[in-house]
């Protein structure tokens, strides 16, 4: 089935399954239309889809997935700044930047295995030492140290164009 007959005959469907999980119809009609770029845009798209609303929930599912988390990630960012004295606050356009790097930078370390992200993070964010980093992970201090160059890898090799 071509992505073409696929959006045919499911697109309506999809964009009402969406807006049922999602109760905006904007969001929906946009993730519908991210679900269908999304798979003209891959290379992994099955010749033959034998249950092709499973198969498009599924795609669709993660671009919800993805939805939230960067909208939570926007409220926490948000909420960061608020807290800020205001004479610290940046300019609307530095915020935007900074949100856009954090966003980018969620979606590559998404890309990491959980322990791989979690020891990053508690580096990175919390400020903690190889030591405590593997205290509270269980995990060795050399095994750290690799998780955290795999993390800067992800991060310093990465092509940041990509689409969310």
């Amino acid at each position: 089935m071509s992505i073409e007959a696929l959006y045919c005959d499911h697109h309506s469907w999809l964009q009402g399954w969406l807006r049922r999980r999602l109760g905006n119809s904007e969001q929906a009609a946009d993730l519908a239309q991210d679900t269908f770029l999304r798979l003209l845009g891959s290379e992994r798209v099955p010749s033959v889809i034998h249950e092709p609303r499973a198969y498009l929930t599924t795609v669709a599912q993660r671009l919800v997935a993805n939805l939230w988390r960067r909208e939570k990630l926007e409220q926490a960012y948000l909420e960061a700044l608020a807290q800020a004295p205001v004479a610290m606050a940046p300019s609307p356009q530095e915020q935007a930047i900074l949100l856009e790097t954090l966003l980018e930078l969620d979606q590559l370390l998404d890309q990491l295995p959980a322990l791989v992200r979690r020891a990053f993070l508690l580096s990175q964010l919390d400020g903690l030492t190889h030591a405590q980093v593997a205290a509270a992970l269980g995990i060795s201090i050399p095994t750290v140290k690799r998780y955290l160059v795999k993390a800067l890898q992800r991060c310093y090799f990465a092509d940041v164009s990509f689409t969310g």
